[in-house]
Order: C-alpha cells, then sequence, then structure tokens
C-alpha cells in the first residue's frame, strides 16, 4: 500500500560503524522518498545536530529529521543516552527513533522501549540481510506509516 501523499523525508543515521551508515544509505537511496540522507558518527553529534549546535548550527546543514535510525554502542554518548535526550525534549519527542543495533540484550530493547522509541531491530550479520532489513524498515515507514510533518 502507497500513499499517494508523500513528502520527501529527512532520514537521519546515527552510528559509529562506517560500513554500516554505507550500507543503511544505500539501501534507502533511490527506494525511498527522501530529501536527504544525513549521517551522524555518536550520540553527541546526534543531540548536536537535532539541537542545531556546534557545526550543525545553519538549518540546512541540519534539516529536523522525519525518522532517526539509532545506534545504541556508539563513543562519546551512547545511542541510549541520545534516546533519553530525544524523547524528554517536547520539540523532538514526536520524531520517530528506530534503534538498529548489533544488540540482542534484553536490557536494551527493554530500556529502549520504556526510553519512547518507535522500534527495536537487531543487525543482521550478512550484508544482503542487513539491506533487506533497511528497506523492510523504509517500506513500513516511507509507504505505509504516516509519519508527522517536521517543524523546522
Amino acid at each position: 500500500m502507497k500513499h499517494n501523499l508523500k513528502k520527501p523525508v529527512v532520514l537521519l543515521i546515527a552510528d559509529d560503524d562506517e560500513e554500516d551508515r554505507e550500507m543503511t544509505r544505500e539501501a534507502f537511496e533511490g527506494n525511498f522518498v527522501f530529501s536527504q540522507i544525513q549521517m551522524v558518527t555518536d550520540g553527541l553529534a546526534l543531540i548536536d545536530y537535532l539541537f542545531r549546535q556546534g557545526i550543525y548550527v545553519d538549518p540546512e546543514r541540519s534539516p529536523r529529521p522525519g525518522l532517526i535510525l539509532l545506534d545504541l554502542n556508539m563513543p562519546r554518548m551512547d545511542g541510549r543516552q541520545a534516546l533519553q535526550h530525544i524523547k524528554s525534549h517536547p520539540e523532538l519527542r514526536s520524531i520517530p527513533v528506530i534503534v538498529l543495533t548489533t544488540s540482542h540484550a534484553e536490557e536494551d530493547i527493554f530500556k529502549s522501549y520504556n526510553l519512547g522509541v518507535n522500534c527495536f531491530i537487531s543487525k543482521p550479520i550478512s550484508a544482503k540481510d542487513f539491506i533487506e532489513v533497511a528497506q523492510s524498515i523504509g517500506r513500513y515507514w516511507f509507504e505505509t506509516v504516516l509519519l508527522p510533518s517536521p517543524s523546522k
């Protein structure tokens, strides 16, 4: 089921693994309606991006995302801490966040949902399976679900 009224969405990928970021970008590019795919490498950069701080002060460089893909295990500030910041802030909590991580830990799953994550997915090991999962995410979040319009 495809919605005819889909607007382009900014996808923000927060992951410290360059290979995973690139595989995710490649899986999404050309398959779904994006105005941009943005990437950050750790939780502090994610928070700076969302609050337009530091190198992300320019709104052209940091357009508000319609969806965030979040790895839990990142340096400086991990995804759990970043998720807590996002979901506790009134202007950010409506942005859907999908945890896409190598963790299978029950504690991580429980804590993520308790903090308000919209979806928790463990990264598959093979590149082929990873791309299939990314495309499944895209079909669901960009062809089925209606996302809130991003505010500036």
